[in-house]
């Protein structure tokens, strides 16, 4: 009775995750079904099989120039994060003593607040500052603030389970503080700083109300180049950029195996 009551608990556990797992990847599924629809019309299930809606896509000049501004701004925002992120987390793990637990929600906040409130108030910031949204300074500013607290969190976790007595020896031993950091603490903490800056790339450049308000003239993002193309036409080029971006993602995420292993990396 045990053993039956063992196999039928372990059956609903595998149905379970099934289920699970097919919510989660059944509606990419069908994003990548419509986009190789033959039709004309966005819809499911595809009227036959066709990369048409890629070729429309590929030759849009629109959509490229989007696909290659939220790369690009995706690149130097993960790149910002990156830096800040992981030196704020040297300091608050280290060096912070009373107000460690300040400045831990401080880095926080933009993950606690709603995103268009950030907005807002940056919007409002730049303005005043005579800054305003002509350059893509604002725009950087505002991705980095909304990606900053996930390179954070993963380059604290990361820093948390290292043994800072590792640093202490390499100092002993006659290394200066900026030669122990790059030869014993950086590759310990490498994994944190690579999971941060993934969550921070595709966070970046699917973004779309911190990219709404604070875009310069002339200058649209991936998302907002769909959310108006969607407005005006419902053929399956926005499925095949949806594709698109999914394909990015998991570059990313495939390059991050390939370079240090999924399993290495610790979710923080």
């Amino acid at each position: 009775m045990t053993r039956l009551s063992h196999r039928i608990g372990n059956a609903l556990g595998k149905l379970y995750v099934g289920a699970v797992y097919a919510f989660l990847v059944l509606p990419i599924a069908i994003i990548v079904l419509m986009s190789l629809n033959a039709g004309e019309f966005l819809a499911f299930p595809p009227q036959g099989l066709s990369l048409r809606w890629f070729g429309a896509l590929f030759k849009n000049e629109a959509f490229m120039r989007a696909i290659q501004t939220s790369l690009m701004l995706a690149a130097i925002a993960t790149v910002c994060s990156c830096a800040i992120g992981t030196a704020a987390a040297l300091y608050v793990v280290r060096h912070a003593t009373r107000m460690r637990e300040a400045l831990r929600m401080l880095l926080m906040l933009p993950l606690m607040l709603p995103e268009i409130l950030t907005a807002i108030a940056l919007l409002f910031f730049l303005y005043a500052t005579g800054i305003g949204t002509r350059t893509m300074f604002g725009l950087v500013v505002g991705h980095v603030l909304v990606t900053l607290p996930y390179v954070f969190t993963n380059v604290a976790s990361s820093l948390y389970n290292q043994d800072a007595s590792l640093e202490q020896a390499a100092r002993s031993l006659g290394a200066s503080p900026w030669r122990a950091f790059v030869r014993v603490t950086l590759p310990l903490i490498k994994p944190g700083i690579i999971t941060g800056a993934l969550f921070a790339f595709v966070i970046s450049f699917d973004l779309f109300n911190m990219s709404l308000l604070l875009k310069g003239i002339g200058m649209t993002t991936l998302p907002l180049q769909l959310f108006d193309y969607l407005r005006w036409d419902f053929d399956p080029t926005a499925a095949a950029v949806s594709t698109v971006s999914i394909v990015v993602t998991l570059v990313a995420v495939v390059w991050v195996d390939r370079t240090v292993g999924l399993r290495s990396l610790r979710f923080g």
